[in-house]
């Protein structure tokens, strides 16, 4: 019998950057071999296709760049 581990997200904060700009990251993409690619909002969506057939898992936090209106 083999033991499975889930790992919870680590949310995303400002000293984490995207890899392709160096932007803030709001999207983890957790890689079927293992390794992570992290990206800002506008790379995330450029990547996204052809991210799909290599990735496990993907943390969006692109929420949190919606800007609530005060009234």
């Amino acid at each position: 019998m083999t033991d499975q581990v889930m790992l919870q997200a680590t949310p995303l904060n400002a000293v984490d950057r995207c890899d392709r700009c160096g932007a803030q990251a709001y999207v983890r993409a957790v890689l079927l071999s293992g390794g992570e690619l992290l990206f800002c909002g506008h790379h995330a969506k450029e990547y996204s296709v052809s991210l799909k057939p290599i990735v496990a898992h993907i943390q969006d936090e692109t929420d949190k760049l919606i800007e609530v209106a005060s009234s």
